[in-house]
């Protein structure tokens, strides 16, 4: 269910990315609580009429009652964007946008121990959110942070973080690496790829003592460091993972950060079939309806219930998630469903197309 909020604030905090803070009213207070690491997706409607979803991280740190939550979200401009170009050139204050309670798996809830991340670009944004998090309500854990930015002007959330260095100094432990700029102090300038992760993590940190690592950015980022990890022996349950940009072409079926894409028992490349029927339960009520033209499942459940969860129709953030409940299905891509969560039969309702007459799933999972 989308809520309108009001915007209190847009921030600009580099020449092409803003920080877009809204108001809750005290009615949704509850509804809009989130645990750090949580997106954010909100609705908007062009002059044109054309619905636009996309979904954005949270930066903030997460509220405990009475203390009202705080909506603040990171937005960085995208070649093309219709919501990113509208926020960054229009947005203003008082503005209303439409947005669904807090979402997503990317989380950590504050105990003890050591954790880390590794981000790039506007990959910070849930990490600023989990760290902070962590480190206020926390006193015996620690966090390391590895990020990297094309230049300083471009990174997001530079204040921010200074601060959790300057409130933390024992406990928060910051590495950058720019890309396209020198550093008078630091790394040199370079990509944080597998090879420069491989020899750079464990010069910082004893990696397998991690409780929790959370990989967030650009495809081929999060891809190096995972290898990177499981080359060291990191348990896969402690690399938790969100893609931010995915190019156009599919991975592999055996990379690692992607399962295989058939669900249970499919392999890819399976004709589907000419006829199939859809069940779908949401929100408690179910129904069933033929696949039509090739569809995929979030496709052919939309034409009958508008109220089907999804934001960006390309695997990446994960709203449209559902249990497989009967019958096998073939996913085109998934860079949002851990490995754990596709073994249990979980599935992304945007990328699946049946290989069974007949398929059912469950939102409600």
């Amino acid at each position: 269910m989308f809520h309108p909020l009001r915007v209190g604030a847009v921030e600009r905090i580099t020449d092409d990315a803003v920080a877009v803070t809204f108001d809750v009213p005290a009615a949704l207070r509850e509804t809009f609580r989130h645990v750090p690491g949580q997106h954010l997706n909100v609705r908007y409607e062009t002059a044109g009429g054309e619905e636009i979803r996309r979904s954005y991280s949270l930066c903030s740190p997460a509220a405990v009652a009475p203390d009202p939550p705080v909506l603040r979200v990171g937005i960085r401009l995208v070649d093309g964007g219709t919501f990113s170009t509208y926020a960054l050139k229009e947005l203003a204050v008082g503005d209303r946008v439409e947005a669904m309670a807090p979402s997503g798996r990317f989380t950590l809830e504050p105990r003890p121990g050591l954790f880390a991340a590794v981000v790039g670009g506007s990959g910070i944004t849930p990490v600023l959110s989990i760290a902070a998090t962590l480190l206020a309500r926390e006193p015996l854990a620690r966090f390391c942070l590895v990020r990297g930015d094309r230049t300083v002007a471009s990174t997001m959330f530079l204040d921010e973080v200074a601060d959790l260095k300057d409130r933390y100094p024992e406990r928060f432990h910051l590495v950058t690496a720019l890309s396209r700029e020198e550093q008078a102090a630091g790394l040199p300038a370079g990509r944080l790829d597998q090879e420069r992760l491989t020899s750079l993590l464990p010069a910082l940190l004893p990696v397998t003592d991690v409780a929790g690592w959370f990989l967030c950015g650009p495809y081929g980022l999060v891809r190096g460091a995972r290898r990177a990890l499981r080359a060291m022996d990191v348990d896969r349950g402690r690399i938790h993972q969100e893609i931010f940009h995915v190019a156009d072409a599919t991975p592999p079926a055996t990379e690692t950060t992607s399962p295989d894409a058939t669900l249970p028992g499919g392999a890819p490349g399976v004709e589907v079939p000419p006829e199939a029927t859809l069940t779908a339960t949401l929100h408690g009520r179910s129904g069933s309806w033929p696949v039509e033209n090739g569809d995929s499942l979030l496709e052919t459940v939309l034409r009958r219930r508008a109220d089907a969860p999804y934001a960006c129709k390309g695997g990446v953030c994960g709203t449209c998630r559902a249990f497989l409940v009967r019958g096998e299905v073939r996913m085109d891509r998934n860079y949002a469903l851990e490995p754990e969560e596709t073994e249990a039969g979980f599935v992304l309702a945007c990328q699946s197309h049946p290989l069974t007459p007949e398929v059912a799933i469950d939102f409600d999972r």
